[in-house]
């Protein structure tokens, strides 16, 4: 169920004091961790456990980014960044994933060494059990910092969560490799850890290339742009919502555009009227701020007028990779007719298509000039 936007205003505080608590947590442990892995690896000679340890101290780090990232993400707006620092938090996971994918890079070249020159290990039950112990800590801690990223929608605290899972994973490797060497004297050490650095170094690239979308600029969430748009239509007078345009400004901060189709029989007061109604509905209900509303008028006082464009939106819609028509609107007075057409991205060559349309619907209105302007796939 959406959360009232009122709701989340409340939870601004909530939600940077969630995000410092879990991050401390997560320092904490890890720097346990560490110890413990770093004082076992250097006794029982494991590159395994040593690397393992080393990635434990990147993970605390990035705890430490994190709140860093979160107390700069939170400084009040000012006159150069008028939206805020709200992106300082995905500019803080892109920091974790290179951080990340350093620690697997020196992983596997100190992996390799160990291949070309190799050390057998010294294990001890009491390092097996020390070991183990970590696993389900690690299990539990990356579980826990997972779902609190994603109860207070924070991708550097997913990432590290997730980043912890895989660590746990990793982790019990080891102890399996362990055993069989234990076992049946196959040392898999050297090669166990050249594993563990390509797992680590795709975790890390995998991070960075999801951070690195939505600082590029990502499609708007299904969800959210029907729901937005589904708002819009139910204020009185507006007959259809198009061209939602969402600007993601950090977690929760959302600046969008939109048009509307209203009766072109309104007065400039009664359009006013809609478009600050709007605006406070979407900010109240979804938590995103409409900084414009076009508009786009409906004929309504002719019926031949609205016949023939009844007969214009179905040739257009006709033709392949058109996903929508809208804006359509028919001026008697300049026998010019006007309409937007969304073009899907596989349509290769939108302007041809624009071409294509233009000319059959002259073959079947010779009497009007037609204005088509082409739309992109924008939100659903």
């Amino acid at each position: 169920m959406e959360k009232d936007y009122s709701e989340l205003k409340n939870d601004v505080a909530v939600r940077e004091k969630e995000i410092f608590k879990t991050s401390i947590i997560g320092i904490l442990v890890n720097l346990l961790l560490v110890g413990f892995k770093a004082v076992i690896g250097l006794i029982s000679n494991s590159i395994a456990i040593i690397l393992d340890a080393v990635n434990n101290l990147s993970d605390a780090l990035s705890s430490v980014i994190t709140i860093i990232g979160m107390k700069l993400a939170g400084k009040p707006a000012d006159k150069k960044h008028p939206l805020g620092y709200g992106r300082v938090e995905y500019l803080t996971s892109a920091i974790i994933s290179v951080i990340v994918i350093y620690a697997g890079v020196t992983s596997l070249t100190s992996s390799v060494k160990k291949i070309i020159n190799p050390e057998a290990a010294d294990y001890s039950t009491v390092s097996l059990i020390i070991v183990g112990v970590a696993v389900f800590v690690k299990l539990i801690l990356g579980l826990y910092v997972k779902k609190a990223g994603k109860r207070v929608n924070s991708d550097a605290l997913v990432a590290s969560g997730t980043d912890a899972f895989f660590d746990a994973v990793i982790s019990a490797s080891t102890v399996i490799a362990a055993i069989i060497y234990l076992t049946l004297g196959v040392s898999l050490e050297a090669w166990l850890g050249v594993i563990i650095a390509v797992v680590i170094i795709k975790s890390g690239v995998e991070i960075l290339k999801e951070t690195l979308s939505k600082i590029l600029g990502e499609r708007a969430d299904a969800e959210l742009s029907k729901g937005i748009k589904e708002t819009v239509c139910g204020v009185d007078g507006v007959q259809g919502a198009y061209d939602l345009v969402i600007n993601n400004y950090g977690p929760n901060t959302f600046v969008a555009s939109i048009h509307i189709e209203i009766p072109d029989s309104m007065t400039a007061n009664e359009i006013d009227e809609i478009t600050r109604k709007i605006q406070h509905a979407v900010l109240e209900k979804h938590g995103v701020f409409i900084s414009a509303v076009g508009i786009y008028s409906v004929n309504t006082r002719d019926e031949r007028v609205i016949a023939i464009k009844k007969q214009v939106e179905e040739i257009i819609l006709s033709f392949e990779n058109v996903l929508q028509v809208h804006g359509l609107y028919i001026d008697e007075n300049k026998k010019l007719i006007n309409a937007d057409f969304v073009a899907g991205f596989e349509a290769k060559n939108p302007k041809e298509l624009r071409r294509e349309i233009t000319g059959k619907l002259q073959e079947q209105f010779p009497d009007y000039r037609f204005d088509l302007q082409i739309d992109t796939d924008f939100s659903d």
